[in-house]
């Protein structure tokens, strides 16, 4: 699963640790259900940011380099802190984009995983900021959680973001409602809106394009709000009166 920063920060930016303490609440749910869960995290960057007044002037790579080297370090003590109430063994994995072009390493990040789940250990993977440069950077998170389902051959991948899936309209009129199913043949593109949060790299357009490329992988797909409390448990117990987005397998 992935959960976005617009779901974790609040409006000003700052890390929002009640909703990130009900999502470890839920992950460890599913994880006494019986569920392996692989947990792909943004935050870092919205994190560090709150960390460090600078006084001078940064660019884009400064700041994402900077910013995502502290606020990596405060986002995994929160979640090891939080888990560790469940008695949750968490592990750190930050990848970039070149780890999945060469077999070799390609291979060596499926072993990790592999292991790590194996032990009952709970995999925590962001983007390693700090040493991506702009070419090979991941789309955002979406991308990155879309690769990590794909390696490992998970069942499901679940995008938690700040809105409840995807909409046949602008979510802000009237009369716009969820998709609650997508179809392997179904062209719904034209509802792709190519608004994005404040603090995320991606938006809808991402997540749909993950989607896609997941589902033809034989990957149930859903889109949900991780905003909403139990959104989780819901989607497990009873999905039909959940609201979300789901895209089939091919």
């Amino acid at each position: 699963m992935k959960v976005g920063s617009n779901v974790l920060t609040t409006d000003k930016g700052k890390l929002d640790i009640t909703r990130m303490s009900a999502l470890v609440d839920q992950i460890a749910w599913l994880r006494q259900s019986g569920y392996d869960v692989v947990l792909v995290s943004s935050g870092a960057v919205a994190c560090g940011r709150k960390e460090l007044e600078v006084d001078h002037l940064l660019d884009s790579v400064e700041q994402r380099q900077l910013f995502s080297a502290m606020g990596q370090v405060k986002l995994i003590n929160l979640y090891y802190d939080l888990f560790r109430e469940y008695n949750i063994h968490i592990g750190q994995v930050l990848t970039t984009k070149e780890n999945f072009q060469s077999e070799r390493s390609y291979q060596n990040q499926r072993a990790c995983m592999e292991v790590m789940l194996e032990n009952d250990v709970l995999p925590i993977v962001n983007e390693n900021d700090t040493v991506s440069i702009e070419e090979l950077m991941f789309t955002d998170n979406d991308e990155l959680s879309g690769l990590i389902a794909k390696m490992i051959g998970a069942q499901m991948l679940v995008l938690l973001t700040g809105v409840d899936g995807l909409y046949n309209g602008d979510p802000s009129e009237p009369g716009s409602e969820v998709i609650r199913w997508v179809g392997p043949n179904d062209d719904v593109s034209r509802y792709i809106l190519p608004t994005k949060s404040n603090v995320g790299r991606g938006g809808m357009t991402s997540k749909f394009n993950t989607a896609l490329s997941v589902a033809k992988a034989g990957i149930r797909v859903i889109i949900a709000n991780g905003n909403r409390d139990g959104i989780l448990p819901a989607l497990i117990e009873n999905p039909s009166e959940t609201i979300h987005t789901e895209f089939m397998p091919s």
